[in-house]
């Protein structure tokens, strides 16, 4: 039974993803379960601040949020801020006695920093039930990974550590479990025999946004499909769990993850990549990728990236998987689409295109189409196109304030399991090897197109 969460240690409190998305998230969750609002938070970070500028970044992060007043009273009431240097084991000694337990250790610090501060963890009592909450990414590849998790293994157990991917909080990305597994139209032919082909995608029209320091040294492969994209294919490829608990479900996340490797094991011809040049979205002009402040062009990093996989078990023998992300795309594109082989055989005199039957699985607005062949409206005997649908319910809490609520359950469901996290570098780092040794071309496309030309 987990430790119950007595206080919320943010480092990095002074931050944009602090104040831009944890703060936000944690006030509505409190508003949401108000029992939890005896949790004390703790900010530190390296600015000077007093007790005043901390209260008003919570009650600013707290109004963009519409948290009630009741919520932001009972957290201004405990929380305090603390100037440290999370790298130092005497501040972080600090921190932590200062700590009601069990505390929740929040890192909203660059890769490299969290690094260093779980380095100097290691000389720092952690009380009983101490959980870690990492960002993304989790490591550079997979040996950075495997020696990233060794090292917050002498710190707390497996289970008290939360790698966090925001995408598994996303309503549409939960409610894969009820679709997959509640509907005994789909599961029997959740398979190869019936299946031909999986398009994982996400196709953004945001540019940069002011994010080179990070992006331009990840780039569309690392920054999304070797984390969100292949944990949503992990639930799609699956097999049942037994149970939707944190154990069961991340044992099947896993079994899938250790099948998937590059198509035919190719990682030249199974991956392809591009990037942004100067052009039009939305009536905004947009320079080209390597103008962009903060860009390093020799670093030659992609804005576009397609990545085809396989999962080499007998559910998907030969289905191949489509993970595709880009920046400065034409149009806003989230979802998962689902596309059956074609029907067998049309009795004769029935006229039309049998279209392969399709399931699409939107991801922002989160709802749900079904693409089916019916009778044309004017001639019953020709086939007609038609898409039945439904919305999915919003979710009770966005993204973030799902990851969080599982952090001060102490319930991991939502987090990725250290080896999960391994078996995902281990898939791309073969394509990333590639391209760096420019096996691959860079191609490009104007910033507001669909992509390369030729690129289906």
């Amino acid at each position: 039974m987990a430790s119950p969460i007595g206080s919320f240690l943010l480092f990095g409190a002074s931050g944009d993803l602090a104040g831009r998305l944890l703060l936000p998230a944690l006030g509505d969750l409190l508003d949401k379960e108000p029992e939890r609002r005896n949790v004390v938070l703790i900010g530190a970070g390296s600015e000077d601040w007093d007790d005043a500028t901390w209260k008003d970044r919570i009650k600013s992060s707290f109004a963009a949020g519409k948290v009630s007043e009741e919520t932001v009273q009972a957290v201004l009431g405990s929380t305090r801020y603390a100037r440290a240097d999370v790298t130092n084991a005497e501040d972080l000694r600090r921190l932590i006695e200062g700590c009601p337990p069990a505390p929740a250790i929040y890192f909203a610090l660059p890769p490299a920093v969290t690094v260093q501060s779980c380095t100097k963890l290691r000389d720092v009592p952690l009380p009983a039930g101490t959980t870690l909450v990492l960002e993304k990414p989790f490591g550079t590849n997979q040996t950075g990974a495997a020696a990233l998790n060794d090292l917050l293994a002498q710190l707390v157990p497996e289970e008290q550590i939360q790698r966090v991917d925001h995408f598994l909080g996303r309503s549409t990305v939960l409610n894969l479990l009820g679709l997959r597994f509640g509907n005994r139209i789909f599961e029997p032919v959740w398979n190869s025999q019936h299946i031909e082909r999986v398009d994982i995608v996400f196709d953004e029209q945001l540019t940069l946004e002011n994010r080179a320091r990070y992006y331009d040294r990840a780039g569309a492969l690392v920054d999304m499909i070797q984390s969100h994209l292949l944990q949503v294919l992990a639930i799609i490829a699956m097999e049942p769990p037994a149970a939707a608990n944190a154990v069961d479900l991340r044992d099947a996340k896993a079994q899938a993850l250790r099948a998937c490797r590059p198509w035919q094991n190719d990682p030249v011809s199974a991956g392809r990549r591009a990037r942004y040049t100067a052009g039009t979205i939305g009536g905004r002009q947009v320079p080209d990728y390597v103008a962009e402040p903060g860009v390093d062009p020799s670093r030659n990093t992609e804005t576009l990236a397609e990545l085809t996989l396989e999962v080499d078990t007998w559910r998907w023998a030969g289905v191949p998987f489509l993970l595709r992300s880009g920046k400065s795309i034409q149009d806003f594109r989230k979802e998962v689409v689902v596309t059956f082989k074609p029907t067998p055989h049309l009795p004769t005199g029935l006229g039309g295109v049998a279209a392969p039957d399709r399931l699409r699985i939107s991801m922002g607005p989160d709802r749900l189409a079904l693409d089916v062949n019916v009778n044309g409206p004017d001639d019953p005997l020709v086939l007609d196109r038609t898409s039945l649908t439904a919305d999915f319910g919003a979710g009770r809490l966005p993204a973030y304030g799902e990851v969080l609520s599982g952090v001060l359950q102490g319930d991991p469901l939502l987090a990725v399991r250290g080896d999960t996290a391994e078996e995902c570098w281990r898939i791309v780092d073969p394509v990333l090897q590639a391209w760096g040794e420019n096996r691959v071309p860079m191609e490009s496309y104007p910033a507001g197109s669909t992509g390369p030309a030729g690129w289906i």
